[in-house]
């Protein structure tokens, strides 16, 4: 053979391997391909934050003994809700609120209040707010109680 048939042999193998590797990787890493698709896909559609209401529960004060005094908490609630076309009846649930709240942290040992974490306080007031609601058959108007103030003397 001559160099010129030899050199054109040659690129043509070349040429053919590239491409036979190109079209290996695509079909391998097709459905890659496809997933990434479908998340670029997901993350450019716009998120719409959701939109809350908030009430406030201001200056809840209960006493609790410990160490042989009576020592208070004072707490300021935020009561949050979805916001929506229908009014929400927050008045008409403020008394539940400040009874249930002050009621719960009245039973507990002063020690214990004290050490809570916010968000465990939160957590523990939802619960016991959602379950005394349950027990009045009183329709909750909110999904989450926010702790925005707590002071102990």
């Amino acid at each position: 053979m001559s160099t010129p048939r030899l050199v054109l042999l040659m690129l043509l193998l070349n040429v053919l391997t590239v491409a036979g590797g190109v079209g290996v990787s695509y079909w391998l890493l097709k459905p890659g391909l496809e997933g990434t698709a479908s998340e670029e896909t997901a993350m450019a559609e716009p998120v719409v934050p959701s939109e809350y209401v908030f009430f406030p529960v201001e200056k809840v004060i209960v006493s609790v003994r410990g160490d042989g005094r009576e020592h208070y908490f004072v707490l300021d609630l935020a009561l949050q809700a979805d916001a929506s076309d229908e009014p929400k009846h927050f008045e008409q649930a403020e008394p539940i609120v400040r009874n249930s709240v002050v009621g719960y942290l009245s039973s507990l040992p002063f020690e214990e209040l004290r050490g809570l974490k916010i968000s465990d306080l939160q957590k523990r007031l939802e619960t016991v707010l959602f379950a005394d609601f349950a027990s009045k058959n009183a329709a909750v108007p909110f999904k989450h109680v926010l702790v925005n103030k707590l002071i102990v003397q």
